[in-house]
């Protein structure tokens, strides 16, 4: 990722590739991508979810394709001879079959719209983000999401999680706000930290949904620790991103004894520094939440 592509996030600004799959629009945070290939001859892999198009190895790196067709449940544009975009996610390099790429489109967080309720159910939802541009709808896709389903483990790594193990009388009595706006992985997240004794949790699909809620206990009697005793926050979001979300947060003289942990498929060098001049107290990459629980864990008993 670009310096550019960090510092952007931190200003609240995001740079969207626009992309197409069967004659729809699609975007991902450039943030995330490599570079943009022409498609090529794949290697087939023998057992694999058909999603899984096959790998191939540029510069004696390991790439895995996943066909987006397939994932989207739409047609091949026979027109188009295809693209490869090249992501990674958590060091992993995995690459996207698309039909075409439009460029790039430079928006803030605060313009992009949650999708619908009506139009999303939770065990389909694909989409964590709509934006209107001046000439498509442009839909965000949960990649994450995607890669987690396609993998073979549990989708969460939860290593470092039995440090929770019989303080389940200490984590029940502490709040936990949560911001997120995959439902997907928002609704695994929470039944992961209710597994492990957590019991009073608010989760939100937005930072700026979060923030309101948060503000609106700022100014209750007693100790701001015993309404919110941590929050854990993705990176990518609609309305408010984590990283502004934090920064209110540690710039406020009373909240700013609150916890913030960032959890998202982004944290690198850069964004870690990102993270840091936010304020945030610890940044952990998606899937690995068993080390943030033991942070969690370490803080709160």
């Amino acid at each position: 990722m670009s310096n550019d592509a960090a510092a952007n996030m931190l200003e609240g600004e995001l740079q969207l590739l626009e992309f197409e799959v069967g004659g729809n629009h699609y975007g991902i945070n450039i943030a995330k991508v490599q570079e943009i290939m022409m498609r090529r001859q794949l290697v087939p892999i023998p057992n694999s979810p058909e999603e899984i198009e096959g790998v191939f190895m540029p510069r004696d790196q390991l790439i895995t394709i996943v066909d987006l067709h397939k994932v989207l449940k739409l047609p091949v544009d026979e027109n188009e001879r295809g693209l490869f975009i090249i992501c990674r996610f958590n060091e992993t390099d995995i690459g996207f079959h698309v039909d075409k790429v439009n460029g790039i489109h430079t928006t803030s967080w605060s313009e992009i719209e949650h999708p619908p309720k009506m139009a999303t159910r939770l065990e389909n939802s694909i989409s964590t983000g709509i934006v209107k541009s001046d000439s498509a709808i442009i839909l965000i896709i949960d990649f994450d999401r995607i890669i987690m389903e396609l993998s073979d483990g549990p989708g969460l790594d939860f290593t470092g999680a039995d440090s929770a193990e019989g303080k389940e009388d200490i984590l029940g009595d502490k709040h936990l706000v949560i911001a997120e706006d995959s439902d997907f992985l928002n609704h695994m997240i929470v039944n992961s930290l209710s597994d492990i004794g957590f019991k009073e949790i608010r989760s939100f699909p937005n930072g700026k949904e979060a923030w309101d809620y948060i503000s609106s206990v700022r100014d209750t009697d007693g100790d701001i620790t015993d309404k919110i005793a941590a929050i854990i926050t993705d990176i990518e979001m609609p309305q408010m991103d984590g990283l502004q979300l934090t920064k209110l947060i540690k710039s406020d003289e009373k909240l700013n004894v609150i916890p913030v942990f960032l959890f998202s498929s982004l944290i690198n060098e850069q964004v870690t520094e990102k993270c840091r001049e936010a304020g945030a107290d610890g940044q952990y990459s998606k899937p690995q939440i068993g080390m943030l629980i033991q942070k969690l864990v370490e803080i709160l008993s």
